[in-house]
């Protein structure tokens, strides 16, 4: 057992246990990725997508003519926090650019040795306990650590997949579809058309870089605390989408590792969609449309349908706490200059930008509450100037909500979505940029989540050497307190899976007595460590998704394919 003041690499395996990355010399030379490995390849489609070799107090205007006197369609904050927004408001704050990580293959090997949860990997995608066509004919991407880029991996069962990983060390890898058959035997066959995709989750990428034009805090690859409410924005409005509106139930949210998010459906339905009914989908939940140097991003017809009006509900708080108030966006002359061109209304602009070039140091939220109060000074001066057209109080309403969508709208990159050959990042991988794990994101707790608080993987390793060195203390819970799921509420169709059996989540033996909780259960090295939470969440969501799929219509279908499957000689983990 390694000593308390032993260093972090003392859970590295002995140099003699490890090879060094390479391309496998059956599959020959493979062509790495085209971007810089420290970025996000996963949300870069040309790398996924494209085939590689083997390798006075205001009168607020809708109060002219709404029904509800008391009805606010931008909610500000509390008085207290508009008092606060009068005053000349903080430089933004820029943080530099996130220093590089430099992760070497023997961390690499370690992670993957003593914490990733193949176990449960597996039976994701497998959709069931026993091998399957689900998961042998799956292809499995690897970036390598000397960065080649190798495709078409599949393997018939988890231990065959953990054993290659271990194997090559690779920095990530990433998951793409069930194939026709085997994709390694791609080349024999004679005929090209019967090697193609089956079924895959339909998936979902959210990208910070994709909201530079009016994020005011972080820029590029950096990102706050500030900056994330976009993404939580986003996930909240498609997550509501995509379960009310498709009846989807089976939905997983990951951190990216850096500054997104990915989403996962994993109902049967959803997988076995087809590539123009994943467009269709993605063209549904489109509604910002151009990109940064486009002028008026939204346009939409009226009445609004009901899931932009039912998103437009959910984004409201968050246009007043996050686009008024933390991100200040109107306080930029450009953005001010944005915001009055997105205006209906000519002479309510000018009268707008006369006001605000004589207060520079207008808070965004007043500049907001200004709209209103000018287009009512100016629709009452306009009834009373004979001949003098009123001010179209429904078309600035309209363009309010427009303005409102174009600001807190999800911004998707859908070519992600319509493809059922686009591969992504698996969970739980770390990212090669800034060493987080691609934890699962509780969406029973999305407001909670806080991107710079996933575990990096050095963390991990050290707090597996605390354990181990006899300071394990609180740790046993594994939670770093900012993130953690909800532990004491189980997700619908929980079922009781051993994680002492067989490899289990980190695939590691047991080192010593301290090993042992007070139960006499052996402790999972993941339970050492803040990892753990995220782990048991997606456990939990796994089971869920395996209790599905044994009560759908398609259990008895799956059945004879396993059978046929562990007949070809593929055989089972012993869970």
């Amino acid at each position: 057992m390694p000593n308390a003041g032993q260093e972090c690499k003392e859970v590295l395996p002995c140099a003699s246990e490890q090879d060094t990355g390479h391309v496998r010399p059956e599959d020959g030379p493979e062509d790495g990725p085209e971007d810089d490995p420290a970025d996000d390849p996963a949300d870069d489609p040309a790398r996924t997508t494209t085939a590689q070799p083997d390798t006075s107090e205001p009168v607020k205007l809708e109060d002219l003519f709404g029904d509800d006197d008391d009805d606010d369609e931008f909610p500000t904050s509390s008085a207290a926090v508009t008092s606060k927004l009068e005053s000349s408001p903080e430089p933004p704050l820029k943080p530099p650019g996130p220093a590089p990580v430099q992760i070497d293959s023997e961390t690499m090997y370690a992670f993957y040795l003593r914490l990733f949860p193949f176990k449960y990997l597996f039976q994701w995608l497998n959709h069931d306990v026993k091998p399957s066509p689900d998961f042998g004919n799956r292809e499995f991407a690897f970036t390598l650590q000397n960065d080649a880029y190798l495709r078409y991996q599949s393997f018939p069962n988890a231990e065959l997949l953990r054993k290659e990983i271990l194997h090559l060390k690779p920095s990530r890898f990433e998951i793409g579809p069930v194939y026709s058959t085997n994709p390694r035997d791609r080349k024999t066959l004679r005929k090209a058309n019967l090697f193609k995709p089956v079924s895959k989750e339909l998936v979902f990428d959210i990208d910070l870089t994709d909201y530079d034009d009016i994020r005011t805090c972080c820029n590029k690859a950096n990102i706050c605390q500030k900056c994330w409410a976009f993404v939580t924005m986003a996930i909240k409005v498609i997550d509501t989408a995509l379960r009310d509106d498709f009846g989807f139930e089976h939905i997983l949210w990951v951190y990216s590792g850096r500054r997104g998010a990915h989403a996962w459906v994993c109902d049967p339905r959803a997988r076995s969609l087809p590539d123009d009914r994943r467009k269709a989908i993605a063209g549904y939940l489109e509604v910002i449309r151009g990109g940064s140097q486009s002028g008026k991003k939204v346009n939409l017809k009226r009445p609004l349908h009901p899931h932009v009006a039912r998103s437009l509900e959910i984004l409201k708080p968050h246009f007043a706490s996050t686009i008024l108030v933390e991100q200040d966006t109107f306080s930029n002359p450009a953005q001010t200059e944005q915001l009055l061109a997105l205006l209906p209304d000519k002479p309510l602009a000018d009268a707008l930008r006369r006001k605000w070039d004589s207060a520079p140091e207008r808070s965004s939220t007043s500049k907001w509450n200004d709209i209103d109060a000018v287009a009512k000074s100016a629709k009452s001066r306009g009834a009373a100037a004979a001949g003098q057209q009123s001010l179209d109080t429904k078309a600035l309403l309209e363009a309010k909500q427009d303005i409102a969508l174009e600001y807190t709208y999800p911004r998707l990159d859908a070519e992600v979505s319509k493809k059922l050959i686009h591969l992504l990042k698996s969970p739980f991988v770390v990212h090669p940029g800034t060493g987080r794990v691609c934890v699962p994101i509780d969406i029973r707790r999305v407001e909670q989540f806080d991107p710079l608080s996933a575990p990096t993987v050095g963390e991990l390793i050290a707090e597996i050497n605390a354990w181990d060195g006899g300071e394990s203390g609180s740790r046993e819970n594994g939670s770093n307190g900012t993130n953690d799921v909800v532990k004491d509420e189980p997700m619908a169709g929980d079922v009781d899976f051993d994680p002492g059996a067989g490899v289990g989540a980190g695939g590691a033996g047991l080192s010593s007595a301290a090993d042992v909780d007070g139960k006499g259960r052996r402790v999972q090295d993941y339970e050492k460590t803040s990892l753990k939470p995220y782990i048991d969440y997606f456990r939990s969501f796994v089971a869920g998704l395996l209790k599905a799929e044994r009560a759908g219509a398609g259990a008895g279908k799956r059945g004879r394919d396993a059978e046929g499957w562990e007949a070809s000689g593929a055989s089972a983990m012993e869970f």
